[in-house]
C-alpha cells in the first residue's frame, strides 16, 4: 500500500499491522517524549488505530474492537506523524489542522466502520499488549489484521470527504 497514491473516498481492505493507542497510551508518549526517554516501541511507517479492545474471550485472541472518535486524539496527531506514524483510523470527522497535518506530513486518515466491532475483531490475526499494560485497553496493542475494512477520509493531499 502506497499511502500518496490513495485518495479520498477509496475503500480499501487492509492486511498488515496496526498499532492501537488511545487517549491515555497517547498522553504517555507524550509525556515520555517531554522527558526525552526512549519509547518502549518504534512508530515508523505504522498505521495507528484509535481503539480500544474488549477483553478476549476463551479462544479468541481478541475481543469486539471498533474504532473510537478521533477528534479527541487531535491534540497528539502531529507528535504521533512526527514518529513517523503514516495513518490513522478511526471515526468522525477530522478539524481543518488535521487536514493541513495530513497534506504536510503525506499521511491519511482512514475511517473504519463503526457500529461493527465484533465483525471487525474477525479481521485479527493476532493481538499483543506491546506498552503501557496497566493502562488496561488503553494500552498499546499491535495487530495483525487481513482485509480490514477501511475508506480513506483525508488524503495525503488534504482532501476530505
Amino acid at each position: 500500500m502506497k499511502i500518496k497514491e490513495l485518495k479520498v473516498g477509496s475503500e480499501i481492505e487492509y492486511t498488515g499491522e496496526l498499532i492501537v493507542m488511545r487517549d491515555a497510551a497517547q498522553k504517555r508518549t507524550k509525556t515520555i517524549l517531554e522527558g526525552n526517554l526512549p519509547l518502549p516501541f518504534d512508530l515508523e511507517g505504522k498505521i495507528v488505530f484509535y481503539a480500544g479492545p474488549a477483553k478476549a474471550p476463551e479462544g479468541r485472541n481478541i475481543g469486539s474492537i471498533g474504532p473510537t472518535t478521533s477528534s479527541r486524539m487531535d491534540s497528539y496527531l502531529e507528535m504521533l506523524l512526527n514518529l513517523g506514524v503514516i495513518a490513522t483510523v478511526g471515526k468522525g470527522r477530522r478539524n481543518d489542522f488535521v487536514r493541513e497535518l495530513c497534506k504536510k506530513y503525506s499521511a491519511v486518515y482512514f475511517i473504519a466502520p463503526s457500529g461493527a466491532a465484533a465483525a471487525l475483531s474477525q479481521r485479527i490475526i493476532s493481538s499483543k499488549i506491546i506498552a503501557f499494560h496497566d493502562l488496561g485497553p488503553e494500552a498499546v496493542y499491535r495487530l495483525k489484521v487481513k482485509n480490514f475494512p477501511l475508506i480513506v477520509a483525508i488524503d495525503s493531499d488534504g482532501n476530505c470527504l
